[in-house]
């Protein structure tokens, strides 16, 4: 089963469809468990909602647009991101971002709250929409908006992960809720979006670096050329002897994304079922290390 996901995530067609259908989970989660209850969501898509609303209670607009100014607003934020991120990115987002903004607009919202409590409904529709919005993006795709902008700055190795970007936005987003509508409708939005944003760090693996050490009798330069070449990673290595049996081994050492380390476990099984890998995950890296964004 292990073996049947790996192939299923490292498949460009398969994890374009699972980016979709994470897009589709979201908008579900959300038109379920958040919008009934008139809470807002986070990001560009919350600034969208927020925007709606106000044009609903000045200028009596009745239809809910905030799908369709989503997907306006994401159209110059990718140009300027086409750059950073790349074209196969940027494309993958595309879809991504049409999905979201399809699903978001047509999926019915209940005329009454499936969940009454709110906490609960917050918790739900956070864990729900973290776990698909995580999977989206481990999958090479994004559904846009400040996530996009987010991934910039992951790539140029700023502090800010996706998640975090994200809270320092809806700080101000949810401070104008809190000024024009009633303070529990703010407070809610952000036990939303928090419990959102800490699930999708959980999920975005890309955030988080990884040190894998290899020991292997086999030769050294098979493995080191399969880093090199295939997986675009620089790798170090060196001999050794093992003080146990006296016996010459190879040590690689690599640094790289958690995403991509079941890649490299695969291939050190394949090429070497013997070998002895220790890994190190949330490692800190300094100098040139690119961070790989799907």
């Amino acid at each position: 089963m292990k073996d049947v996901f790996y192939n299923s995530l490292h498949h460009r067609w398969l994890r374009l469809l699972a980016a979709v259908l994470g897009e589709f989970i979201a908008a579900l989660a959300l038109n379920l468990f958040i919008v009934p209850l008139n809470l807002y969501s986070g990001g560009l898509l919350g600034f969208c909602q927020l925007f709606r609303t106000l044009l609903q209670n000045y200028v009596h607009l009745t239809v809910d647009i905030a799908g369709i100014l989503y997907f306006l607003m994401n159209i110059p934020i990718l140009l300027v991101a086409y750059k950073t991120l790349g074209r196969a990115l940027v494309l993958k987002t595309m879809v991504c971002t049409v999905s979201y903004s399809l699903f978001y607009s047509i999926i019915p919202i209940p005329s009454a709250p499936i969940v009454d409590d709110y906490l609960t409904a917050c918790l739900l529709g956070g864990i729900l929409v973290g776990v698909s919005s995580g999977l989206v993006l481990t999958c090479g795709g994004s559904g846009g908006g400040l996530d996009i902008v987010g991934l910039c700055l992951s790539k140029r190795g700023s502090r800010f992960t996706v998640g975090k970007f994200s809270l320092t936005f809806n700080f101000f987003l949810y401070a104008a809720c809190l000024i024009l509508f009633e303070p529990a409708v703010a407070i809610y939005s952000v036990i939303y979006n928090f419990f959102t944003s800490m699930v999708l760090d959980r999920m975005h693996q890309q955030n988080v670096n990884m040190q894998a050490m290899i020991f292997t009798k086999e030769d050294e330069q098979v493995l080191g050329r399969f880093i090199i070449e295939k997986m675009h990673r620089s790798v170090t290595y060196w001999s050794g002897t093992g003080a146990y049996s006296g016996m010459d081994l190879h040590v690689l050492v690599v640094c790289l994304s958690k995403f991509e380390i079941e890649e490299l476990l695969h291939a050190v099984h394949d090429m070497d079922p013997h070998a002895f890998v220790t890994v190190q995950e949330g490692v800190r890296v300094y100098g040139n290390f690119v961070r790989r964004l799907g």
